[in-house]
């Protein structure tokens, strides 16, 4: 009974640490009895929680306000030298690494490019690039290792979470790849693995476009399509974790091959590839680019690194992919082809807000930023044709706020997640 009580008692305490310290690090700075009154803690123990963690380095003092009638409230906030976070964006043609202070300020990167298809063919190779990355922004940072709270990892393709990580491959490479074994050969450090679409969606919802809301959808499309989908706070994952696959619902029956053996799927009419398929980039002229770019664009930009990875096209996918969008404005066939991909956007966000009922949608990843910077009125009109008339009126429809290439961010909300929920325990 003694030991059944005291770990109840260390439970609660540890509960209480946590829930300070999400308010601290998402509502910060704030006095402590701005604590009690968001938390409903006693002051005695949001004394006791406070002065726990700012023994233990994780919380700051931050200046002071006046109060009414007393002395000055002291401000507390997370402090961003209380550990560090290492996100990595497993992309389609490169690996990145970054590692982060606390309030994810950027302290070091690291990159190295890869061939489509890399983790899925050959993940050996990958899982090498990512150890070296992981030395690299450790020491390039001149972070203590000890420091490290842990790394996030982003990754394509379905990760099936369970006594073994295993990532699934949205195309028809390896499946199964036990990355988080195949990363034990050469870190100990805490790993946290999941879909990269899922990790920049959690960091929208927290930093980004999805502030405030409950119920949202992160739509994210570059060289493929897919999306984060959020429900009451709380990714939405399905079964076995494969939930979110957007890009690969049918929008047209018996339509265009997908790269994932069905047909009429989503992402073969807007993913960036297809888009510039359907151009017929490099039959155009200098317009949209030119022939030399679009060999370029179907060389680098043919296989797609799947829902988390749509920010991982090459570099001159999206430069032709850019060159389309700008070229609408003065060329028939760019401003039909984005007109036709508005159309099928709109038809495929229907889907979403007929089946999920959001409250925002919000367009990210490299192309859908380019799109929705283009044609997102068109994108909102396709959409209210095809969607039911209420939730389409309930639904903000808008652009993510955190840049095209945020996966890395993203996937350090991973360990930074953990580590709130366990209140810095380590």
């Amino acid at each position: 009974m003694g030991q059944m009580n005291r770990r109840t008692v260390r439970d609660l305490r540890r509960g209480n640490r946590s829930t300070l310290l999400r308010q601290l690090y998402f509502r910060g700075p704030v006095s402590r009895q701005e604590l009690g009154a968001l938390t409903g803690l006693s002051s005695g123990s949001v004394s006791n929680v406070v002065g726990e963690l700012l023994a233990d380095e994780l919380v700051e003092e931050a200046g002071s306000v006046e109060s009414d009638g007393g002395r000055p409230r002291t401000l507390l906030r997370v402090a961003p030298g209380g550990g560090h976070l290492i996100g990595v964006d497993v992309g389609e043609t490169h690996v990145r690494v970054e590692l982060f202070d606390l309030s994810l300020a950027e302290l070091a990167r690291w990159e190295h490019p890869l061939t489509p298809g890399g983790l899925e063919e050959d993940p050996e190779p990958v899982v090498g690039h990512i150890l070296t990355g992981l030395d690299a922004v450790v020491d390039k940072s001149g972070a203590s290792p000890g420091a490290v709270i842990g790394v996030g990892v982003g990754v394509p393709g379905v990760v099936e979470q369970g006594d073994e990580i295993l990532v699934h491959g949205p195309t028809a490479g390896r499946n199964a790849v036990p990355l988080e074994r195949l990363l034990r050969t050469g870190t100990d450090l805490p790993l946290f693995i999941d879909n990269g679409a899922t990790a920049q969606g959690q960091a929208e919802m927290w930093f980004g476009a999805g502030r405030g809301a409950d119920n949202a959808v992160i739509a994210l499309i570059g060289s493929g399509v897919g999306a984060a989908i959020v429900t009451a706070g709380v990714p939405y994952r399905g079964a076995t974790s494969s939930a979110g696959e957007w890009g690969h619902t049918v929008v047209q029956v018996g339509g265009r091959a997908c790269r994932c053996g069905a047909v009429g799927c989503l992402e073969a009419y807007v993913g960036a590839q297809a888009v510039l398929d359907r151009y017929g980039y490099g039959a155009h002229g200098t317009g949209a680019g030119g022939a030399d770019g679009g060999r370029k664009g179907g060389a680098d930009g043919g296989a797609e690194s799947g829902a988390g990875g749509a920010d991982g096209a090459g570099e001159d996918q999206q430069a032709a992919f850019a060159a389309i969008v700008g070229a609408a404005g003065s060329e028939a066939r760019a401003r039909e082809v984005l007109e036709e991909t508005a159309a099928y956007l709109g038809a495929g966000i229907a889907d979403l807000i007929n089946l999920f009922n959001p409250e925002r949608i919000i367009l990210g990843g490299w192309a859908g930023l380019l799109l929705g910077g283009r044609v997102l009125p068109g994108i909102r009109a396709a959409t209210a044709s095809y969607a039911l008339r209420r939730p389409y009126a309930q639904t903000e429809i808008g652009l993510a706020e955190l840049g095209p290439d945020a996966v890395a961010l993203g996937a350090a909300t991973l360990p930074l997640a953990h580590f709130l929920a366990t209140g810095g325990t380590r």
